[in-house]
């Protein structure tokens, strides 16, 4: 588990972990739930505000469930069931979500997919892509403006002791290579690029697609340091890698595509990493909507009063503070578990310009002058005078900072905000 030292002027060198190529890891199957909360990624403020599902109807796995007449708002039910009660979700930064709570019965699939499938024919999995198990900050790939001419597929997740992504490379090599077979006659894009470390690119020498190994050094899974260290483009602050014709996706999400077009239904499972207070992992197939605390009990982890449970890893994942209302979700590649003693409490004590966070910064940022605008709420400010939006997010800077000032969240915060007062004024 990473500890905060006091680095000097030397820079951590933070390893990801790595599934040796003659290693063969389980995955550990957790039982169907009884209940689960499917959240829609759509911000709401009353409860449930033009859902087209009502408590007391039935839902069948795969049915489209929707939210008002924006038809990005939608989610793909994993289960058959009845809506017991809507409530509303406060997730991270205070988002607050549709949450349904569905009393899961035997499953009764929905034709709706295999339908449009047989009738659009492939191309029609790119609607659901948002929805794929795996896909994280999904953006056109089909009708991307400009057209998309590189489509890089990483297969090492981004943050520490986290590999989802490596364990479907080692185990679900064939699902791979049918995913992006697809994925080229779909697209049409003229380069798929793989990102693997080392220890995985020799699986991969047969997929006709190429191979591009990076060192494990955290962070360089992000992808705008791929963007600038495998494909020579350094992107500009505020500005999206898919202006440059590029666009990413995960390994798991690649297969999650090649069993649906296989199958002809879409994924309801996700594997994750479940990380344990000792650092050790465990690879988990988890119902999406079952809930965190019943993928801790199947696995026989045990949390203490003060322990802290954490939706994602490490260095980028945040605490969560209901077991019993937080839900797997689609993108949601790891769980780690902390013992209260080996956990670094953030204080609210001012910056001593010791200037860690900046010799740390992968983006250069002058971190220990944003942190004063973040405090006082400068954010349209942070953006102009301090690059606030060259922030990549992997929080090395809170790694690093002696004061345990949570430099990570309050950017997160800072970007939130930036984007929301933006928005209000267009």
């Amino acid at each position: 588990m990473p500890t905060r030292p006091f680095f000097g002027f030397a820079k951590p060198k933070l390893t990801y972990t790595l599934i040796q190529e003659t290693e063969i890891p389980d995955i550990v199957d957790i039982p169907e739930p009884k209940r689960t909360i499917l959240l829609l990624t759509h911000e709401v403020e009353e409860k449930g505000e033009g859902l087209t599902i009502r408590p007391g109807q039935e839902v069948k796995t795969g049915q489209k469930i929707t939210c008002g007449e924006d038809s990005r708002s939608y989610l793909i039910s994993p289960v058959t069931g009845s809506v017991s009660h809507i409530s509303n979700y406060e997730g991270y930064l205070g988002r607050v979500y549709p949450a349904i709570s569905v009393e899961v019965q035997e499953d009764q699939w929905d034709e709706a997919f295999k339908e449009e499938l047989v009738a659009s024919g492939p191309k029609c999995i790119l609607n659901y892509l948002a929805l794929l198990p795996g896909v994280q900050d999904p953006a056109p790939v089909l009708d991307a403006q400009p057209p998309l001419h590189t489509l890089v597929v990483s297969g090492l997740d981004k943050d520490l002791l986290t590999t989802t992504n490596q364990l479907l490379v080692k185990t679900h090599i064939e699902a791979l290579k049918k995913g992006l077979s697809h994925l080229k006659g779909i697209t049409r894009v003229e380069r798929i690029l793989v990102v693997v470390p080392p220890t995985l690119a020799g699986l991969l020498e047969d997929t006709g697609v190429e191979i591009r190994t990076v060192t494990p050094y955290y962070p360089n899974a992000f992808p705008r340091i791929i963007m600038k260290d495998v494909l020579g483009i350094t992107v500009p602050a505020g500005q999206p890698w898919e202006d440059f014709g590029v666009s990413f996706l995960n390994v798991e999400a690649v297969v999650s595509l090649s069993k649906a077009l296989d199958e002809q239904k879409l994924p309801v499972h996700k594997i994750l990493t479940v990380i344990g207070k000792d650092s050790s992992r465990t690879h988990a197939k988890v119902r999406i909507g079952t809930l965190v605390r019943d993928v801790l009990d199947a696995l026989g982890l045990q949390v203490n009063d003060r322990d802290r449970v954490i939706l994602g890893g490490p260095m980028t994942g945040h605490t969560i503070h209901s077991l019993e209302e937080t839900p797997v979700s689609r993108d949601t590649d790891a769980l780690m578990v902390q013992d209260t003693n080996s956990i670094i409490l953030s204080e609210n004590t001012p910056c001593v310009n010791c200037g860690e966070c900046v010799r740390v910064c992968p983006a250069k940022i002058p971190v220990n002058m944003l942190i004063r605008y973040l405090e006082n709420g400068l954010f349209q400010e942070a953006v102009h005078d301090y690059d606030l939006l060259s922030c990549i997010e992997c929080g090395l800077c809170s790694y690093v900072c002696i004061a345990r000032i949570p430099l990570f969240h309050y950017i997160m915060f800072g970007k939130h905000e930036f984007i929301r007062m933006k928005d209000a004024e267009e």
